[in-house]
């Protein structure tokens, strides 16, 4: 059996900051980032795919709000499963066509993924999680009295939703998933996190309003199917300590236990690399590897020459 690799790309590889959110821009970032995803391909490795949908989703629910007089709007949990259908189109065609280009046989698809998560998490008595537009302070009070929202003022830029970003239970799905790594090919699956889902008191699924971090469903993913890596791909080429100080140090090659304590410092923001240091380090933890790299040094990351490696 070929090493088995789940992939968790981050927002920069569909929108840039600052970038306009076009079908254009977005596409023309994806086959940038399905070339890359292509070279792992080349190593010999079964591939499952994981991406943010950060922005995507955060429009869905703009677009929701503006047309809300003319068309009802649907729940976040539909909003998520919308954004992993488009963005899954965009990286199962880009990748589809750069395997093509290459002469590899591997076929590509893109499963609507959902994700347990627990009705008692505890999360839904704190949400956290800012999503979807700015609003003004008045606006912001009547969104809580007319929709019952939570709403939390944002870095000094207004008001915004937030709802709660509950731990992933169980991805659904996973034996569909390994029966299509077992026919070469590579699968697309918990967008964004996954759409989340709770049992009812019947045992029964129903869709929730929530948002599961992408690098922990990733993480999750990667233990369901006992892939041997877990890589999540970000803007930087590696995990740093004192990060932006004199004494910044880079991180190569360290063990769950130095990774640990790096943690129990506060090296690591919550808002940015600290869940992706949570997920890595839970998961090496098993006797395993976790890498966080650029997504533009993935294939050498995999061979040992890039990126931060948390081992076992």
């Amino acid at each position: 059996m070929a090493n088995r690799v789940v992939i968790a790309l981050g927002g920069n590889a569909i929108l840039k900051p600052n970038q306009e959110a076009t079908l254009e821009v977005q596409l023309d970032n994806v086959k940038v980032s399905a070339e890359l995803v292509a070279k792992i391909e080349e190593l010999n490795y079964e591939i499952v795919l994981t991406h943010g949908n950060g922005p995507q989703v955060g429009n869905i629910l703009r677009q929701n709000e503006e047309a809300k007089d003319v068309v009802p709007p649907f729940p976040l949990d539909v909003c998520n499963a919308e954004s992993q259908g488009f963005i899954g189109y965009m990286l199962e065609q880009s990748l589809k066509n750069s395997l093509e280009t290459k002469g590899l046989t591997s076929n590509v698809i893109t499963l609507l993924t959902q994700t347990e998560v627990s009705a008692d998490d505890e999360a839904f008595d704190h949400p956290n999680k800012p999503i979807g537009v700015f609003y003004s302070e008045e606006e912001a009070k009547q969104m809580e009295q007319e929709k019952n929202w939570v709403m939390m003022e944002d870095a000094g830029r207004g008001y915004r939703r937030v709802v709660p970003s509950p731990q992933p239970k169980a991805i659904h799905g996973v034996d569909a998933i390994v029966n299509l790594l077992n026919q070469n090919t590579i699968v697309i699956a918990g967008g964004g996190g996954g759409i989340p889902v709770v049992r009812n008191e019947d045992g029964l699924l129903n869709g929730i309003e929530a948002v599961i971090d992408k690098d922990r469903t990733g993480k999750k993913l990667a233990e369901q199917i006992d892939a041997s890596v877990f890589m999540m791909l970000t803007d930087v080429s590696n995990v740093y300590i004192n990060y932006g100080k004199e004494n910044q140090e880079k991180l190569e090659t360290i063990s769950v236990k130095q990774a640990q304590q790096y943690m129990d410092e506060g090296h690591f923001a919550d808002g940015s690399m600290g869940p992706k240091m949570e997920a890595a380090t839970a998961f090496a933890a098993q006797g395993k590897t976790a890498i966080i790299c650029s997504l533009e040094e993935a294939d050498q990351a995999l061979l040992g020459r890039a990126g931060t490696r948390i081992t076992g």
